[in-house]
C-alpha cells in the first residue's frame, strides 16, 4: 500500500505525511477520532466559518514541524531522521487527548486531569501497539529527551502548536488580527545552548505573533458571546452530571454515560484502562445528540438550559474589571427563582460568575530568546524597542457576570 500520501491543506496548500509510521498512526481511531472535534468548540456560534477540526489542526502543526526542522539542519545543527520522526509523531499527537468541546467537558465531566494528560496515555497505549516506536516521541513530549529544544517546538512560548492555530483559527474565523508570519518565524529560528532561540532579524515577526495571539484572545477565544455559548455548555454537563449521580435515567450515548454516571479522576484513568478506551470513543456528536434528546428531558432546568443552546438563545454576558456586585448577583438569582419556579440552587444554573485570563506571553514559562547579531541572549521584552510587549506579559484578569436576558425585563 502506498502510503507516501498527500493533503491538501486551505492554509498551507500540499501537506506530505513524511514516513510510514506517521501514516499509521494517522490512520488510527485515536487520531481518526479528531476529525469529529472541532478545534474551537462553541465559536461556530459566533463565527460561521470557525467548524474546523483538531484533525486539520495537528496535520497543520505536523507541517510547520517539518519546516522547522528542515530550518534547523540547514543551520549546521545535528538532527537524526529518528529525532525528527519522533518529534514530528510528539506534535501530531499533542492534542489526541482531547475531549469534544474540551475545556467545557474537562471541568464539569472528567476531574483532575489535564488533556495533556491524557494524551500522553494515549501514546502510551500507541506505543505498545506499534512496539516501543513512539520512545522518544514520548520522551520529547514530556520535555525528558535530552535535547531540550525539540520538547520546545512541541510545547513552548513559540510552538508549532501555537503557530498552527493562531493561522488556522485566524483563516476559518475570519479574524484577520491573528494572521502571522510563521513563515519567516520558522526560518529565523536557532538553537544556542541546547534551547530554541529567534535571531535578532525575526524580531518583529515575533512581536507581531504576540500582539496576534492577545487580539486573538479577546476576538475570538473570549469573545463575550464564544464565553457564553461555553459557559452555557458546562452548565448543560453540570446539570446532567448532577442528575446522573442522583440516579436520573438520561438518554446518552454509552461513551458518555460511562463520565456521567461517577465520578472519574486521574488516579481512575492510571488505574483503570477502560476509562481511557471509553475516553476515545467521544466526540462533539456524543454531547450535541444527548443536548437535543435532553432538550424535552422531563427536569425543566435540564430542558431549558438544552433548548436555549439549541435555539442559540444564550447567557447575557457582562465583563469588568472588578467583580460584580454581589447585591445585583443574589438580584437576578431570585429572579430566576420566581420567574421559572425553582429552588435557589437550580437559579444558579442562570446566574453566576466566573473570571477569564488572557496572557499573551508569560516570561519565565519557557521565554521567548532573541539571539542578538553580537551573539549575546536577551528575552524579547528586553531584545524589543516596543514597550508594548512589556504590557503583554501582563496577565489581564476579568470578571464575567452571566445571566439569561429575560431576567433583566
Amino acid at each position: 500500500m502506498n502510503k507516501k500520501k498527500i493533503i491538501n491543506d486551505p492554509v498551507y496548500g500540499f501537506i506530505s505525511i513524511p514516513t510510514e509510521l506517521v501514516f499509521d498512526l494517522i490512520q488510527h481511531p485515536y487520531f481518526q477520532r479528531l476529525r469529529y472535534i472541532k478545534q474551537l468548540g462553541m465559536t461556530h456560534l459566533v463565527y460561521p466559518g470557525a467548524l474546523h477540526t483538531r484533525f486539520h489542526h495537528a496535520l497543520g502543526a505536523m507541517h510547520l514541524m517539518g519546516m522547522a526542522i528542515e530550518t534547523l539542519r540547514n543551520k549546521g545543527h545535528e538532527i537524526s531522521n529518528r529525532e525528527e520522526e519522533a518529534v514530528i509523531i510528539a506534535i501530531l499527537l499533542h492534542d489526541a487527548g482531547h475531549g469534544p468541546f474540551s475545556h467545557a467537558l474537562e471541568e464539569s465531566i472528567v476531574e483532575g486531569i489535564s488533556h495533556e494528560d491524557i494524551s500522553t496515555m494515549l501514546m502510551q497505549k500507541l506505543n505498545i501497539q506499534f512496539e516501543g516506536k513512539l520512545t522518544m516521541a514520548i520522551e520529547i513530549f514530556k520535555g525528558s529527551y535530552h535535547r531540550e529544544f525539540l520538547h520546545q517546538l512541541v510545547s513552548g512560548q513559540l510552538d508549532m502548536d501555537r503557530m498552527d492555530y493562531l493561522n488556522r483559527d485566524s483563516f476559518f474565523t475570519g479574524v484577520s488580527e491573528g494572521v502571522i508570519s510563521s513563515d519567516r518565524i520558522i526560518k529565523m529560528l536557532n538553537v544556542k545552548d541546547d534551547r530554541i532561540v529567534v535571531e535578532e532579524k525575526g524580531i518583529y515577526s515575533v512581536e507581531k505573533f504576540l500582539i496576534a495571539r492577545r487580539l486573538m484572545y479577546w476576538q475570538v477565544y473570549l469573545h463575550k458571546t464564544v464565553i457564553a455559548a461555553e459557559q452555557l455548555l458546562a452548565r448543560i454537563l453540570r446539570r446532567s452530571r448532577e442528575l446522573a449521580l442522583s440516579g436520573e435515567h438520561l438518554f446518552t450515548t454509552p461513551a458518555l454515560n460511562h463520565f456521567l454516571k461517577k465520578p472519574i479522576g486521574r488516579d481512575d484513568f492510571v488505574n483503570g484502562d477502560h476509562h481511557l478506551e471509553a475516553f476515545a470513543l467521544l466526540d462533539d456528536t456524543d454531547i450535541m445528540a444527548a443536548i437535543k434528546v435532553w432538550a424535552t428531558n422531563d427536569d425543566p432546568v435540564l430542558a431549558k438550559l438544552c433548548t436555549d443552546m439549541v435555539h442559540r438563545d444564550l447567557y447575557k454576558v457582562d465583563i469588568t474589571n472588578e467583580p460584580p456586585d454581589k447585591k445585583i448577583v443574589g438580584e437576578l438569582q431570585w429572579k430566576a427563582v420566581n420567574r421559572y419556579g425553582i429552588t435557589a440552587h437550580e437559579a444558579t444554573y442562570f446566574v453566576f460568575e466566573d473570571t477569564v485570563r488572557n496572557n499573551a506571553y508569560r516570561p519565565g514559562d519557557g521565554d521567548i530568546r532573541i539571539l542578538m547579531k553580537d551573539g549575546t541572549i536577551k528575552d524579547i521584552t528586553a531584545a524589543s524597542d516596543n514597550s508594548n510587549l512589556e504590557a503583554l506579559a501582563r496577565t489581564v484578569r476579568k470578571y464575567i457576570l452571566c445571566y439569561k436576558k429575560d431576567l433583566m425585563i
